[in-house]
């Protein structure tokens, strides 16, 4: 089960949904999860021998409360935004673990692509927190969890 804070009204700084709450298909109320979220923009320079330092740039996106690190598109726009009748999920990781997380996950990509002689050299360029909104709508054939940026559904087994 999820274990947060309950808001009847809260004001968030929340990923720009590409999908409204309004908008999605239930049966009953539309519920939601904000997750915490630390995105960042990584430069990444690896030394090679004989030839100039290749320099690369990634987007990883840190879920706090799951404490995932992925790859992302593209930096999110973030707004304060007041978010009626929604359960905060707490972040596990404090920043400085979720930078050090980011910070794993970049080193690890970049071996996948290159034979390295040294750590490469990774800076956050920037950094954006924020809480990703997921809805959760009532369906005849079960409940189902909506990424409310991606507008990816899946059963909810909460």
């Amino acid at each position: 089960p999820l274990v947060g804070d309950r808001h009847e009204s809260v004001e968030l700084p929340v990923i720009e949904p590409s999908v409204a709450r309004e908008s999605v298909e239930s049966t009953g109320r539309v519920g939601a999860i904000a997750y915490p979220f630390r995105v960042y923009e990584a430069e990444i320079e690896v030394d090679r021998p004989l030839l100039s330092p290749r320099k690369d740039r990634r987007v990883i996106s840190v879920d706090r409360s799951r404490r995932l690190a992925v790859r992302a598109d593209t930096l999110p726009e973030v707004a304060e935004r007041r978010v009626e009748d929604v359960l905060v999920l707490p972040g596990e990781l404090s920043p400085a673990q979720a930078d050090e997380k980011a910070e794993d996950a970049a080193f690890k990509w970049t071996l996948r692509g290159s034979v390295l002689a040294e750590a490469p050299e990774i800076e956050f360029a920037r950094i954006v927190d924020g809480y990703k909104l997921f809805w959760l709508a009532e369906r005849p054939d079960g409940d189902v969890i909506v990424d409310s940026v991606r507008g990816e559904e899946r059963p909810f087994d909460g």
